[in-house]
């Protein structure tokens, strides 16, 4: 099974990380109002998919996550954007 890093927009212009297993649902899951939305962005949506990354385990893609999510946001811009 493939895991994903990814990046998303939300409607503040903010940007959230997170790691899935399947993107698409987990993007909708985001965009609803139910308990399986992250609390971050319960309060901005809507949130787009911006930027991912696949990965062969869970292990590297949440590596990858904690590795980003120390960046400035002009950093994680530059790479949504490349």
């Amino acid at each position: 099974m493939s895991y994903f890093f990814y990046i998303l927009r939300c409607s503040d212009n903010s940007l959230y990380c997170g790691v899935s297993n399947n993107i698409d649902k987990r993007v909708k899951e985001h965009n609803s109002s139910s308990s399986r939305a992250s609390k971050y962005t319960r309060s901005r949506q809507p949130v787009k998919l911006v930027y991912f990354e696949k990965f062969p385990d869970l292990k590297k893609a949440m590596q990858r996550e904690v590795e980003v999510k120390k960046w400035t946001k002009i950093k994680k811009e530059a790479l949504v954007t490349r």
